[in-house]
């Protein structure tokens, strides 16, 4: 079983050095701070948070737990290294990552004194590319060794909670583990042996926006569900038995659902219900930004796929796919269909196929919205895919309705592929196309 080195007590630290003793590694944690180092090695902790100060007395009775203030003795008598100092905000909101470059030099100062392989593992929460841009480059400096053959490094960010860290810890639905090599990524695993969840082997930079995607979704959450109370209270409403039937529904609500990236939402309930909500929220006199932005935000990707289009520097446009969603005839709010209206004022040359949508057979509401929105989509439509695709420079898939074998077969090699629905990987365009994703 590897000997581990925790650099920085804190929070972070302190939890992980105690629940990986608990797991039977001889654990050294190090810090600046004497006090902390002090309490952590005379077996009581540096922090407040339930069963932690019983496993940390547990580990030092044990002698698998101890600490010092010298950075180099804790990197030689170790054989991995966890990165846990704090990244705070500074007051403009930039990340602070003025503890990642000091402790990166401190280890790799004591590297160049070892002959043995090193394994660092950054835990603190960083911006994606920090591995990559700060703390490779400061090791490899410091330590005057290279990165695969004298040390490796991995991104093992954390997903704990106050108040139930240990169980978060010992407990976890995931374990991430970012790096370049697999080799390093095996070293991780032989720590994490016992984890009962699955464990994600992946790059730096996806391991490192993983925190951050978690952490924006629970204040997400938590925003909306405040909101949400807020605007149910004034409506006179049981927010509490709503939120109880909402998240009673794990089809939909509480699931992965809608939460693929792709084109913008449209259709005939979203749109209307979330400005019908916002609407009724400003005649309450209620500020609700977290609501309130979800149409700006929808608006904002329909202009992202608009301006890909126009930076391609082509005229001639094949839009597949017009309704809303694929095996509907509904073009109410499609966001395609604002798409091409507005490629039509920029002078684009816009001809488009979809397979659930013939002009004629529209009736209702349908017709009277294209009606309204793009009088003379007729003379665009056409219900030959092949001559949509054969006569223009860029192919934009806004459905999955259509086979790849038949999408590829029509293709030209010059002509560019964009992707609005994510189209699964192996049902995209063979690499011989210029081939884009909206927002991947």
């Amino acid at each position: 079983m590897p000997a581990i080195s925790i650099f920085g007590l804190g929070y972070v630290g302190t939890v992980t050095a105690a629940c990986l003793a608990h797991k039977g590694n001889r654990v050294l944690g190090v810090d600046l701070s004497s006090a902390k180092v002090e309490a952590l090695d005379s077996g009581r902790s540096p922090i407040v948070e339930p069963q932690v100060g019983e496993l940390i007395c547990a580990g030092n009775q044990a002698c698998r737990l101890h600490a010092t203030v010298d950075p180099v003795a804790a990197v030689m008598q170790t054989d991995i290294s966890f990165l846990c100092v704090g990244t705070p905000s500074l007051r403009n909101g930039k990340l602070d990552l003025g503890h990642i470059g000091p402790v990166c030099e401190e280890i790799g100062r004591a590297l160049r004194q070892k002959n043995t392989f090193h394994l660092i593992v950054l835990r603190s929460t960083v911006l994606p590319g920090t591995a990559e841009s700060v703390v490779i480059p400061t090791l490899q400096h410091a330590s005057g060794k290279a990165l695969g053959k004298d040390f490796g490094v991995c991104v093992n960010p954390e997903f704990m909670r106050e108040g139930t860290a240990v169980a978060d810890f010992f407990q976890p639905t995931i374990t991430i583990i970012g790096a370049s090599n697999p080799e390093h990524s095996a070293l991780l695993r032989e720590v994490y042996s016992w984890v009962p969840g699955q464990i994600f082997e992946t790059s730096f930079r996806s391991a490192e926006m993983l925190k951050y995607i978690c952490n924006a979704w629970h204040a997400l959450k938590v925003s909306f569900a405040n909101e949400v109370g807020t605007l149910a209270k004034l409506l006179d409403v049981d927010a509490e038995a709503v939120i109880e039937m909402f998240s009673a529904d794990d089809k939909l609500n509480i699931s992965s659902r809608y939460l693929n990236p792709g084109f913008a939402f449209g259709g005939s309930c979203l749109p209307k219900d979330v400005r019908a909500l916002t609407y009724r929220a400003k005649e309450l006199d209620l500020q609700l930004p977290l609501l309130e932005a979800i149409i700006p935000s929808n608006e904002a990707h329909l202009t992202r796929a608009v301006e890909m289009i126009l930076q391609t520097g082509k005229k001639r446009v094949g839009v597949l796919g017009l309704s809303f969603k694929a095996a509907t005839d509904d073009l109410r709010e499609s966001p395609q269909v604002q798409m091409v209206k507005r490629l039509l004022g920029e002078g684009m040359e816009v001809k488009i196929w979809d397979d659930n949508v013939a002009l004629g057979c529209l009736i209702g509401s349908n017709r009277e919205y294209i009606d309204k929105v793009i009088p003379h989509i007729g003379s665009l439509l056409s219900n030959d895919v092949e001559q949509v695709v054969k006569n223009c420079d860029v192919v934009v898939v806004g459905t999955r309705g259509i086979a790849k074998e038949s999408l590829q077969q029509m293709l030209e090699p010059e002509q560019t592929v964009i992707d609005l629905v994510n189209v699964e990987h192996n049902r995209r365009p063979d690499a011989h196309n210029p081939y884009a994703g909206i927002c991947w």
